[in-house]
């Protein structure tokens, strides 16, 4: 494509060269850029890709693209290379990327999910409502991107840069995706990763404090303004009512379509008789004007407000009620408050829970309808804030009636500092716990110690289908080793079980 052409939609640029060349791909990594690329010097928070632009142009760049207010005169640039200077090479990254592909997102129907918690389990209940509705169905989130139901790769951040994004929806045109459903970070937002992007609804799970710190958020303000961008870019809009946040929204954007779905609140969408349990949630809703059951495996209030979040975009594109209950009922998000079935029958919960709040949110909402114990196995990540350590011990020495202070990604920490860290906070409290470095030693213990009526958390890793130690990743997928542990416990059983008979004999 022309660079000129690539360039439309982005004002008050400056250029020195020829606009009519033809580019043959695009990068911000100098390392990738091949003969024929443009090359976008992006000012990281770590790293500042202007520093690379001559290792870009002796790699093949026949363009660049420099931000405002950079060092062009402490950069060799041979006369023959187009440079355009934009004001924020973030933003012309993301425009030119969708340019080059062609608008991709305008040829699928776009569905944005953000807020502090839940988007990843809504976009899972979307997707899986979608697909029972015979849709071909992209996500892309925190956990991988998904085309057709097949995992394309997994994922290192919520929402993709620009570029990659804009690959990412190209292959799902060429694969004939029909919907995408897609979490949006505030990160993304801010940053202009989802410039250019035609979202047709957005949705807006909740909000409460997180990313606030110097690489990302100065302060909660900044962090909803952000979020708020999203609305600014569709007007198809749905709203969790029920939210502080949330609830300001429909009058902030009084000329848009807002849906709104809650519990407390009047709500478009509104649940009523609510029945939670250790292992499923269900309650009635009004859809298509008749009030349906509703019955999802995925446990806690919190599972209420997603399903409702997901309804509300059935609604949107007609799914018929019985698909939607069907769905509800199947759908499994990895990591995500995601119960692992096994032969014992003992609710085991695993969950992404890594940080003070989301450790919290998990054990408070498994006491509230719990009638056993809570036996919570979890660690710490090694070289991640030191800080939330004790905190998080503290937190499950007053919620959980038994803890497991275990190993998580020691990464190139010692494991056993770690915990001992970890157990700073939970001697505050009154407590029972064991440590137990091992992890899988830990999550056998736990096993051991249960019965039907408790629930087993197994926090921090999630979706994680291994274990960091010294820069290397071991195999280390918890639905897995529960399931090798019950059936070793189980061979036990049966083993005294036969000696005993032996001897009765």
């Amino acid at each position: 494509m022309e660079l000129r052409n690539m360039l439309v939609g982005l004002n008050n640029l400056k250029v020195k060269g020829d606009l009519d060349i033809e580019i043959s791909g695009i990068e911000n990594n100098s390392k990738n850029v091949k003969e024929g690329y443009l090359f976008v010097a992006i000012q990281g928070f770590s790293t500042d890709g202007h520093q690379y632009v001559e290792n870009a142009i002796e790699n093949g760049a026949i363009a660049i693209m420099i931000q405002e207010g950079c060092n062009l005169k402490g950069m060799k640039i041979p006369d023959n290379i187009t440079v355009v200077m934009a004001k924020d090479t973030r933003e012309g990254l993301a425009i030119v990327s969708d340019n080059f592909y062609n608008h991709p997102s305008r040829k699928f129907k776009l569905i944005g999910v953000t807020g502090t918690k839940g988007k990843t389990t809504t976009t899972f209940m979307i997707k899986e409502i979608l697909e029972k509705a015979g849709k071909k169905v992209g996500l892309i989130g925190t956990i991988a991107t998904y085309i057709n139901g097949k995992k394309l790769k997994d994922s290192d951040r919520t929402t993709p840069e620009s570029l990659e994004l804009q690959q990412i929806f190209a292959e799902m045109v060429k694969e004939g995706v029909e919907v995408v459903v897609m979490e949006v970070s505030s990160q993304s937002l801010k940053l202009n990763r989802v410039e250019g992007c035609q979202f047709d609804i957005v949705l807006f799970t909740n909000f409460s404090e997180d990313h606030i710190s110097p690489k990302e958020h100065p302060d909660m303000q900044d962090y909803f303004q952000s979020k708020l961008k999203l609305f600014k870019m569709c007007k198809t809009g749905i709203v969790n009512t029920d939210d502080l946040y949330g609830a300001k929204i429909p009058r902030l954007f009084p000329e848009s379509n807002i849906t709104t779905y809650g519990i407390d609140n009047y709500a478009n969408v509104l649940a009523k008789d609510i029945t939670i349990t250790n292992s499923y949630v269900d309650f009635k809703v009004k859809i298509k004007d008749k009030n349906e059951r509703v019955k999802t495996g995925i446990p806690g209030r919190f599972s209420v407000y997603n399903s409702l979040a997901a309804i509300c975009v059935a609604q949107k594109f007609g799914v018929d009620p019985e698909k939607v209950k069907e769905a509800l009922l199947e759908v499994r998000v990895p990591g995500r408050s995601e119960l692992v079935d096994n032969k014992r029958e003992i609710p085991i919960m695993i969950d992404y829970a890594h940080s003070p709040e989301s450790l919290e949110n998990i054990l408070q909402a498994t006491k509230s309808y719990t009638r056993g114990k809570i036996i919570c196995v979890f660690g710490c990540g090694g070289d991640r804030d030191s800080g939330k350590r004790p905190i998080m011990g503290e937190i499950s020495g007053r919620i959980a009636d038994f803890t497991f202070i275990t190993s998580d990604n020691p990464r190139t920490e010692d494991p056993e500092k770690i915990v001992e860290q970890i157990e700073e906070g939970i001697k505050k409290t009154n407590g029972k716990y064991e440590v137990i470095v091992d992890r899988v030693e830990a999550i056998k213990e736990a096993i051991k110690m249960a019965t039907k009526r408790d629930i087993i958390i197994l926090a921090g890793k999630g979706h994680e289908p291994y274990q960091e130690i010294n820069g290397k990743k071991y195999p280390f997928d918890e639905r897995i080793i529960v399931k090798e542990i019950i059936e070793e416990l189980n061979n036990v059983t049966k083993t005294k079980k036969n000696k005993n008979e032996r001897k009765v004999d």
